[in-house]
């Protein structure tokens, strides 16, 4: 390893132990499974926004959107974070204040007990699919995020990809294991700082590189379509392609996601003060709309750099390396710059990480909260609830390692997969359980179950065909989710009084 390697990697090492204490700091906070799973309702506005947002975004932020604007220039980039940015914003401000309320109201401290609750499902049935739901779509996301940082540090070290992966994995699994909600909290907030410090430091550097930010205009004008917001590049015929009104359609509906996600949903339920989400509304999408602007310009000054050959030509999936290459250019400067191409990298890590603890605790209090303690009523202290929630996450994590055993596996095209199936699984159950007073639990189930389904079906039965069923499967599914829970309910009976009189008393607060 060179003496910049060397550097980087000693501040990456720092950075991963800071984490780790971090969960031993928190460590003695964990009196209950509440205080493990939601943090005790205990989340400052600060914290909760960030959180939300670092736990949202992953290595899409800081790999995904760079790679693809260097690829195909605006359209396809710009759009997606439009959807992604209008999701955050309507999801804090319709979704974040109600859910803490109504959670609070019936005791929920997780997503499928809040739907379970919500409509009092006494034979658990919706509560039993949405935690399956969970862990379908969580285990894997979360391999995914191992694979990322196995695959970082292979790259950049020629460290063996299994012991990267790993050690990668060790890490999150301790300090999660140990410090539960809370210290994810905590540990994400550190690291949306260290994202945006990373994103900052990149752009700041990468436009010097790039010989000014008028040639980095000039070298992206050249390129057909390239800063056209309705036509894309195509980077190996040069030319430009039509980026045509159902594309835009399905490339917005990313934002529709956001509802149904529980690592974000959860951080809602757990803020200490309702009236403080106004605040964490306005943090969360200002940061969002910020970072992911200059994850899009760090995509075109890279280009611009590969065109004046400050780095080389990053074709496909390699395009996703960009700021890794910027930094390994930064580092070449001096040990300082080094340590700074350090802490950059860290953000990347960061990325990965602070999505990954937030997916291991979600999916573990649907075995440990969901199935065990509620399907299953197994009754036992809070002591070995405790220690149930800490196996049910280890046991999870490992799955996770396994599925990440794969260098090649891919890591994008799960997390997309993930989201489309949270979006329509929850996000429909999730919006007219907290607006729809005459909503039941029949509705609920039918449409948790034709969203989860439609998924799959028009993933690799309609979409194949191509044309104008080539809509990412998110849209159709949340459609036909939202109309199946509607017809359902109507057609079977009314909820109970005790239903809508809890219904009727947060609709008064509201």
């Amino acid at each position: 390893m060179s003496q910049s390697q060397i550097a980087i990697l000693i501040v990456m090492i720092v950075y991963m132990l800071f984490m780790i204490l971090i969960g031993f700091a928190f460590s003695r906070k964990n009196g209950t499974v509440g205080d493990f799973y939601l943090g005790g309702r205990k989340l400052g506005p600060f914290v909760t926004a960030m959180s939300a947002e670092a736990s949202d975004m992953s290595s899409y932020l800081l790999m995904g959107l760079p790679g693809l604007a260097y690829l195909t220039g605006l359209a396809d980039v710009t759009w997606t974070a439009i959807g992604l940015a209008v999701g955050t914003f309507l999801n804090w401000l319709l979704v974040a204040k109600r859910l803490r309320r109504y959670s609070d109201r019936i005791g929920a401290i997780t997503i499928p007990q809040f739907f379970s609750e919500r409509y009092r499902d006494k034979k658990n049935i919706l509560m039993l699919i949405a935690a399956f739901v969970i862990i379908i779509f969580f285990i894997p996301y979360t391999g995914s995020g191992f694979a990322a940082c196995g695959k970082m540090f292979s790259s950049l070290f020629g460290i063996d990809y299994h012991v990267a992966m790993l050690v990668s994995a060790a890490v999150i699994i301790v300090y999660t294991m140990l410090g539960g909600f809370l210290a994810a909290s905590m540990t994400d907030l550190i690291q949306s700082i260290i994202m945006t410090v990373a994103l900052i430091i990149i752009l700041g550097f990468g436009i010097s590189a790039a010989g000014g930010m008028d040639n980095v205009i000039e070298n992206a004008k050249a390129l057909p379509g390239y800063l056209n917001m309705f036509q894309t590049h195509d980077p190996v015929s040069g030319t430009a392609s039509p980026y045509g009104f159902i594309t835009i359609i399905s490339t917005l509906a990313w934002g529709l996601g956001y509802f149904g996600m529980p690592h974000i949903l959860l951080r809602f339920m757990a803020i200490e003060n309702e009236e403080k989400l106004t605040l964490s509304r306005r943090v969360a999408t200002i940061w969002v709309v910020v970072s992911m602007g200059i994850a899009i310009m760090i995509g075109i000054v890279g280009l611009s750099m590969s065109a004046n050959g400050s780095i080389g030509i990053l074709e496909g999936s390699a395009s996703e390396t960009i700021i890794v290459e910027i930094s390994s250019l930064l580092s070449k400067n001096g040990w300082l710059a080094a340590i700074i191409a350090g802490i950059v990298l860290s953000g990347i890590l960061a990325a990965t990480m602070s999505t990954a603890d937030s997916q291991l605790l979600a999916a573990s209090s649907s075995v440990s909260e969901n199935i065990f303690h509620d399907v299953l009523g197994i009754q036992i202290d809070e002591k070995k609830r405790m220690l149930l929630a800490r196996i049910s996450l280890l046991i999870i994590a490992v799955i996770g390692v396994g599925i990440a055993w794969n260098p090649d596996s891919s890591v994008f095209q799960i997390v997309s997969f993930a989201w489309a199936g949270f979006g329509a699984a929850f996000g429909p159950v999730m919006l007219l359980a907290l607006f729809w007073r005459r909503s039941n639990k029949y509705g609920a189930i039918a449409g948790m179950i034709a969203g989860g389904v439609m998924i799959f079906v028009w993933k690799y039965a309609v979409r194949p065909l191509g044309g104008v069923w080539n809509i990412y499967e998110l849209l159709p599914a949340f459609i036909i989710a939202i109309v199946v829970n509607v017809i359902v309910s109507l057609a079977t009976k009314a909820p109970e009084k005790e239903i809508t009189d809890v219904y009727d008393e947060l609709q008064q607060k509201a």
